[in-house]
């Protein structure tokens, strides 16, 4: 990556009237301002639709977008609703929060009114575009079901045949006017993403996106393509025959959660990837290069080694460690897209020799966290001055505690070891805002590092505290519903980023 400077920020967090962030007007603005500020990167979290927790890294598929995200105003252009269903589509009871519930009714019947007024001309373009996708096709055929079923999981299903995927059933679903719905939903939103990525990338910014490793359960993925997962044989089915998994994923107790993280997402069946030259992997990448410009593999170490839980655990402390498909995964990669060099590995958390290993062999760009770093009797690899040039480096991820919420919960001990490292001087460290002094020292310390890349959360541009996280892990309730008005974002200094832009060559 070249060297520059960006700033993490979720769509569903930009400001404007729908509730949550879509790619609208807002985006455009966004993109302009971090031009302004001398940035070169604008990293996003999943574009998935939020799933369990109203997570985008439990959602139903891991190609479809998040029909949220979808401008009514752009339908509004199609020629597809009126201004006045545009103005009741808004929602400003709460401009920093999102409302999932409200959302997903509300947004659901605008687009059925949209699909409802579809041209011929455009259908046709909805068709073109399932049959250049597969995975259209599937997301399409599994939404109509699941919409039929009452929402419940594939695995529920009350028809046997549409439930194990009966290539002959399905042709009673594909084609009718619930499958059209869902792919016309799907065309629009990479349609008028595309335009938007456009002019983003026409502005100088890049667009970093972010690539769950795992998909859930209840998904497309699983439900269309079983083989390539390790599902619940007929011998383990004897002592709990309503099991649909063998193992899950997780992680072993860490920094975030002591009891480790139990996310419960199926494990793959690296052999059966292995067998297909990873053929279903590499759609999933040629769909995320279409979104972003780079691509964060979310818990990258899984490729080396992943931690495998009995799917009857009840937390993660259950789970061994088991290889993952190692450098086969970044040859097939390599071959099928000429390089790797869109790719960021996160790799946070406890690491093996291995992943080490894997790192270097594959030359990815690794992550640094700043908040990891001030045990006073440590010298961490994520202090800045031991940052190597080939990796992207951040003050904390959406995982983590604000800039400014660390400082107040950290000990007497790491803050003063970080203020005092951060060259801070004063007894205002508390001080939150856009010009909060002790938070400008810390991004300053970062901008000044090798790291090619470094990336500030938009939290800790605006100096906010603790509640506005975005999320805490092995937490399933108050997540990902932080939003910003566009208030906020114009108290930003801009003059003062883009000094410190040019000042460390960003």
């Amino acid at each position: 990556m070249r060297r520059g400077a960006g700033v993490l920020m979720h769509i569903a967090s930009l400001p404007g009237p729908f509730g949550i962030g879509v790619f609208g007007e807002e985006a455009i603005n966004f993109a302009a301002q971090l031009k302004r500020q001398g940035m070169r990167y604008w990293q996003v979290l999943p574009f998935s639709y939020p799933g369990m927790g109203n997570s985008p890294y439990q959602s139903f598929s891991a190609f479809a977008g998040n029909w949220l995200f979808i401008d009514p105003r752009s339908l509004m252009r199609r020629n597809l609703i009126t201004a006045g269903e545009v103005v009741a589509s808004e929602y400003n009871v709460n401009r920093w929060r999102i409302d999932y519930d409200y959302l997903r009714v509300n947004r659901e019947e605008l687009l059925r009114k949209a699909f409802s007024r579809v041209s011929s001309e455009l259908m046709n373009e909805v068709q073109d575009f399932i049959k250049r996708n597969k995975w259209v096709d599937d997301v399409a055929l599994y939404q109509a079901i699941k919409d039929d079923n009452y929402q419940r999981p594939w695995w529920e299903w009350q028809d046997a045949e549409l439930r194990d995927y009966n290539k002959e059933a399905l042709k009673k679903i594909r084609g009718n006017d619930n499958y059209y719905f869902h792919a016309f939903v799907q065309y629009i939103f990479i349609s008028e993403w595309c335009e938007i990525k456009r002019k983003i990338n026409e502005l100088g910014i890049e667009i970093i996106g972010d690539m769950p490793i795992y998909v859930s359960g209840d998904s497309s993925d699983i439900w269309a393509n079983r083989d390539m997962f390790l599902m619940a044989t007929d011998e383990t089915k004897k002592a709990n025959p309503n099991l649909i998994f063998d193992k899950v994923a997780g992680v072993p107790p860490d920094y975030f959660c002591a009891d480790g993280q139990l996310w419960g997402n199926p494990i793959y069946d690296w052999q059966k990837h292995i067998d297909s030259n990873f053929d279903w992997w590499m759609k999933r990448l040629e769909m995320n290069y279409c979104l972003y410009d780079y691509v964060r593999i979310d818990h990258f170490r899984a490729f080396s080694t992943y931690w495998e839980v009995p799917a009857t655990a009840l937390t993660a402390k259950e789970g061994v460690w088991k290889q993952g498909p190692g450098m086969k995964f970044f040859e097939a990669h390599n071959k099928y897209f000429g390089s790797s060099d869109k790719l960021i590995a996160e790799d946070l958390g406890d690491k093996s020799p291995d992943v080490d290993i894997l790192l270097d062999e594959c030359g990815l760009p690794r992550m640094k966290i700043m908040q990891f770093s001030f045990n006073p009797n440590d010298n961490s690899l994520y202090m800045p001055h031991n940052y190597e040039a080939n990796c992207v480096a951040y003050t904390g991820t959406h995982d983590n505690n604000t800039l400014l919420g660390w400082l107040w919960e950290a000990s007497e001990a790491e803050r003063k070891e970080c203020l005092d490292y951060c060259g801070f001087e004063g007894n205002n460290w508390g001080d939150g805002g856009t010009h909060s002094a002790s938070c400008r020292a810390i991004i300053k310390t970062l901008w000044m590092s090798h790291a090619n890349c470094v990336i500030l959360p938009i939290q800790d541009m605006l100096g906010y505290g603790s509640d506005t996280r975005m999320n805490i892990p092995g937490t399933a309730t108050g997540n990902w519903v932080v939003r910003f008005t566009s208030d906020d974002l114009s108290a930003i200094d801009d003059n003062w980023y883009c000094e410190i832009n040019r000042l460390y060559r960003r």
